[in-house]
C-alpha cells in the first residue's frame, strides 16, 4: 500500500491527518485553504472522498462530515477515506452558494489552474482529492428557502453506481444525468463513481438530513469493505427509483397556504397550494400534474409567478407503500433514536 500525496504532505498507510489545502489568498493578504481529513487503514482497499459545501451556504453537510469523523468508533479497516467539510470555504464564510466572483463552483469543472478564481478552486479539489479516488460522496441541500427529503442522485445506468445508490439506504433515489460543468461529470471522467446526496435546506440543520445521510455513508463504507459489518436485526429498507420528476410552478404571484408536506404521496389534481391576495382573496390553486411523492417544496410563503413550488416524484411503485417507508425511515432517525 502506497503513501498518498496530496498537495505537499503525505499521508501513510495507518496514518490519520487532518491538513490545510491552501487555494488562493484574498486580497486582504489572508490565505484560504481547504480543510482536509485524511483517514488511512493499513490495508489495501478502495479510496472515497466525502465533500460537502461546494455551493457554500449547503450547511448539511459539513455537520454531517463533522459528526462522522468525530464519532469514536469511526474505525476503518481498509482502504483511504478523505473527507472535505468545506470544499467552497469562500461561500461558507460569506454563507453564499456561489464564490466571490459570483460564480458556481459546481459549474466550473474540471477547472484550470490559470483561470477564474471558481476555476482553480476546481482544479486544485480534482487534481490533488477526486483523482486520488475510487468513489466519491458529494452532500448537498436544496437551495435557500427550498427543503429536499433525503435522495440520492446518481447515474443509475452504471451497475456499481446503481448498487451504491441502493446501499445508501435512503427511500429516494432519482437517476440523474451529467451536468456540464458539474464536479460529478468531471470525476466520471477520471473514472470515479459518485453519489451526490441531496436533503435538507440551505443555511439551515436538519436533524433528520443529517442523520440519514451519516447512516447512508456508514452504509456505502461497509458495503465496500473499508469497514467492519455490525449485525442488525433490522430490516434493510429497499430505495424506491424514481422514473422522473417535475417542479409543478406557480401561475400567479400571491401568499401561499401549502397543503402538502415533503414526503406526502400526492395524486393527480390533488391541491398542493393555495395562492392568494393580502386581502384574502384565492387568486389561485396549486395542483399536482399526476401522482407521486413529494421529494421537494419551497419553504417561504411567498411566490412570484413562474417560481416552482414543489417537485415531484415519479414512480412505477405503489405510492402509498413510499410514503409509508419514508414515514418508517424518519422515526428509525429522529432524534429520540441514538443509534447515529
Amino acid at each position: 500500500m502506497e503513501s498518498l500525496k496530496i498537495g505537499e504532505f503525505e499521508i501513510l498507510p495507518g496514518e490519520q491527518r487532518k491538513v490545510d489545502l491552501p487555494v488562493a489568498k484574498l486580497y486582504t493578504d489572508a490565505n484560504v485553504s481547504l480543510p482536509v481529513h485524511i483517514i488511512r487503514a493499513k490495508k489495501p482497499g478502495p479510496t472515497i472522498f466525502i465533500s460537502a459545501a461546494v455551493h457554500g451556504d449547503e450547511l448539511n453537510g459539513i455537520e454531517i462530515i463533522r459528526r462522522l469523523i468525530s464519532q469514536k468508533n469511526f474505525k476503518i479497516t481498509h482502504g483511504t477515506v478523505i473527507a472535505v467539510p468545506m470544499v467552497n470555504v469562500y461561500g461558507v464564510v460569506n454563507q453564499s452558494r456561489y464564490m466571490p466572483d459570483r460564480r458556481d463552483l459546481n459549474r466550473c469543472f474540471p477547472g484550470s489552474a490559470k483561470g477564474s478564481l471558481a476555476g482553480r478552486v476546481a482544479h486544485i479539489f480534482l487534481n490533488e482529492i477526486v483523482k486520488h479516488c475510487d468513489y466519491g460522496i458529494d452532500l448537498h441541500t436544496g437551495a435557500i428557502h427550498r427543503s429536499n427529503l433525503p435522495q440520492i442522485r446518481a447515474n443509475m445506468q452504471d451497475e456499481e453506481t446503481k448498487k451504491l445508490a441502493e446501499v445508501f439506504g435512503v427511500p429516494v433515489v432519482l437517476n440523474s444525468n451529467l451536468v456540464d460543468g458539474s464536479l460529478r461529470e468531471a470525476a466520471v471522467k477520471l473514472d470515479t463513481r459518485v453519489l451526490l446526496y441531496e436533503a435538507g435546506e440551505a443555511l439551515r440543520f436538519d436533524e433528520f438530513s443529517i442523520r440519514a445521510g451519516m447512516k447512508g455513508i456508514l452504509n456505502v463504507l461497509k458495503h465496500l469493505g473499508m469497514m467492519r459489518k455490525t449485525s442488525s436485526k433490522k430490516k434493510e429498507l429497499e430505495p424506491f427509483i424514481a422514473n422522473g420528476s417535475q417542479w409543478i410552478r406557480a401561475n400567479a404571484s400571491g401568499i401561499v397556504h401549502n397543503k402538502a408536506n415533503l414526503g406526502d404521496k400526492v395524486t393527480k389534481s390533488q391541491i398542493l397550494a393555495e395562492i392568494g391576495s393580502p386581502y384574502g382573496d384565492i387568486l389561485d390553486v396549486v395542483r399536482a400534474n399526476r401522482s407521486g411523492i413529494l421529494i421537494g417544496k419551497q419553504n417561504i410563503p411567498l411566490v412570484q409567478e413562474g417560481e416552482a413550488m414543489f417537485h415531484v416524484a415519479y414512480f412505477s411503485e405503489d405510492d402509498e407503500e413510499i410514503a409509508g417507508q419514508i414515514e418508517t425511515v424518519q422515526e428509525l432517525l429522529l432524534p429520540e433514536n441514538n443509534d447515529i
